[in-house]
């Protein structure tokens, strides 16, 4: 069923609205390695918008790849209500996968899924698991987003997908999430689409977390988040270089957009960062790389030619510079640990 958008919020106080509607049913499927957190933040909510209605408003189920436990990032286990064979029907499904979830191959999982949508329910995901999805062509014409770090690797391997750099994105019928909060933020949304403001900012209330977000807050809050950047000009020149990572945006040309000179630009940079708009350039684009060495399968010289660098040799260069090992390092290892470069 489509999902409506939230209409602002009356008063936390008053009584949430009672539904005598059958409870919408939700599944969460679940890939090794996913992210506790974001999957909790899909559950909770519900639970609580139960709990605070005094009504059945939700019902929930996990569903695992393949049967028996399913362990997530951090170790602790799950063992789910079902496997992707015998898994019921649901009004809406949730993918949540880990940093791998560019290298999941499931085709029992994506017959489940198709069989839900043939039904006619709403496909999600939460974290790294808009790649399952686009790999699946479950994502094509319609707006998503993933964990930003997973970002550059999705726009390489989709490009004519709608990638946005936001918290979240509901999308008609499709709904997806970076994870963590940003899950938390769009289960909160759905709620209030289905049972009303009131009760959705009950339930933000109930987990001590900040109201609904609007528009603008959505785009701006991950790289916020990320960054720690305070200062408005420094935000809006990060702003600029994360869209601008592979033609190598000159310094002169960032400031003329931002309609400021390049003096006061270079000194709101060592205020707010200790360095220069150029270097922290240079830095984020060898940040972008180390993120498609371990999230794609591009070759070297094509991760370097993405991230702005004339040729492969200057590009490993400037890498080892920088992370203190080749690129072919870096893939070695995080192929093994799953672990990216510190900087």
């Amino acid at each position: 069923m489509p999902i409506a958008k939230p209409q602002p919020a009356l008063t936390q106080n008053s009584p949430p609205p009672r539904t005598s509607r059958k409870p919408l049913s939700f599944a969460v499927l679940i890939f090794p390695g996913f992210p506790l957190m974001a999957f909790s933040s899909v559950i909770e909510p519900l639970r609580a918008a139960n709990i605070l209605s005094g009504e059945l408003c939700y019902k929930w189920t996990t569903v695992g790849a393949s049967a028996g436990k399913i362990v997530a990032s951090n170790g602790i286990a799950i063992e789910p209500d079902f496997d992707v064979r015998d898994a019921p029907l649901a009004d809406r499904i949730v993918v949540c996968s880990g940093g791998d979830a560019d290298h999941i191959v499931s085709d029992d999982a994506v017959a489940w899924l198709r069989r839900n949508l043939r039904a006619g329910a709403d496909i999600g995901a939460v974290a790294d698991a808009a790649f399952f999805l686009a790999r699946a062509g479950l994502l094509e014409g319609h707006a998503c987003t993933l964990h930003w770090t997973s970002q550059p690797a999705f726009h390489e391997a989709f490009p004519d997908l709608d990638m946005r750099h936001d918290l979240y994105v509901i999308d008609r019928r499709r709904f997806t999430s970076a994870g963590g909060i940003g899950s938390l933020d769009m289960m909160l949304e759905m709620i209030a689409g289905d049972c009303g403001p009131e009760l959705a900012s009950g339930v933000a209330e109930w987990y001590v977390h900040s109201p609904l977000r609007s528009g603008v807050d959505r785009r701006m809050m991950p790289l916020r988040l990320r960054t720690g950047i305070r200062d408005e000009l420094v935000l809006a020149a990060v702003a600029i270089m994360e869209d601008s990572v592979e033609q190598r945006l000159r310094m002169t040309t960032l400031s003329t957009r931002l309609k400021v000179s390049s003096d006061k630009l270079e000194r709101a940079f060592r205020s707010e960062l200790k360095t220069v708009p150029s270097i922290y350039y240079r830095n984020l684009r060898l940040r972008r790389a180390a993120d498609l060495l371990t999230h794609s399968t591009l070759r070297i010289g094509e991760v370097a030619l993405s991230c702005g660098f004339a040729n492969a040799s200057s590009f490993a260069r400037a890498f080892r510079e920088r992370f203190g090992l080749p690129p072919n390092e870096i893939r070695r290892r995080t192929s093994i640990s799953g672990e990216m470069p510190r900087t």
